[in-house]
């Protein structure tokens, strides 16, 4: 009789358990997609002269040409439909030659395998969020789709074909987060930072680790005297980078 009661004490108990990560879990599902239905992305297509916006669903991937040849910010969500983009725009994914990560969430990393001749390059302080040492939620892990990458320093540069590149070091949505300025004019920020009304704004709450740093992270990007423009991944891009930078992130 005692074992019985037991044995029931436990099972209400387990009961209780299940019933209570099935309300966190449902809850965080349905805040999720309200998040995600904010999102304001471009559609696929030559948003300026030599650069591309790749939409996959509630995110954009950027090209950046060099002759015949491309860098790519970011990988997209889905590999297969990143493919279909690919091909309304009758790009090649063979002719991109490296891949810049602003980060290694999922949304920005799934078509990594599609460009089978590109380096991948992440900032040195998002390794973190990929080799084990650090969780992105919970128990859960970030990874890439790639056997080699090269790690980058804050403020450091490099030159791919014909194209500049500077990392910047934005951290927040994600420790490393990495912005990077290319050709001196084209700042892709990724989830570091959005647009709202034409001016750079905190990232989205629900999704970034660490909202405090991030708002610091402004400081990093409002003063690049020859910038012009400005591109986010869930939210659009400027072509006015010193109006979108005259604004207080708080």
């Amino acid at each position: 009789m005692i074992m019985n009661k037991t044995v029931k004490r436990i099972l209400i108990g387990i009961g209780i358990l299940v019933a209570f990560l099935v309300i966190v879990m449902g809850g965080f599902y349905f805040k999720m997609k309200s998040e995600l239905k904010k999102m304001n992305v471009v559609e696929t297509k030559e948003v300026v002269h030599h650069v591309y916006a790749i939409k996959d669903s509630f995110v954009n991937m950027f090209l950046v040409k060099d002759s015949d040849r491309f860098v790519a910010i970011d990988a997209g969500n889905d590999i297969k439909a990143i493919g279909v983009e690919f091909k309304k725009l009758n790009i090649d994914p063979d002719k991109v030659m490296a891949v810049l990560l602003t980060h290694t969430d999922g949304d920005h990393v799934a078509a990594i395998k599609l460009f089978r001749y590109a380096k991948v390059y992440l900032s040195r302080e998002e390794e973190q969020m990929i080799n084990g040492k650090t969780a992105r939620m919970m128990s859960s892990h970030n990874k890439i789709d790639a056997k080699e990458y090269t790690l980058l320093d804050d403020q450091q540069t490099l030159k791919i074909g014909n194209i500049s590149i500077k990392g910047i070091l934005t951290p927040g949505h994600t420790p490393g987060s990495m912005s990077y300025l290319i050709n001196d004019t084209y700042l892709f920020v990724g989830d570091a930072f959005g647009l709202k009304e034409g001016k750079v704004d905190k990232p989205n709450k629900f999704f970034s680790k660490d909202m405090a740093t991030a708002i610091k992270s402004f400081d990093k990007i409002n003063n690049l005297p020859k910038a012009e423009f400005i591109f986010t991944a869930h939210t659009g891009f400027s072509n006015d980078y010193n109006y979108a930078i005259k604004t207080v992130i708080k």
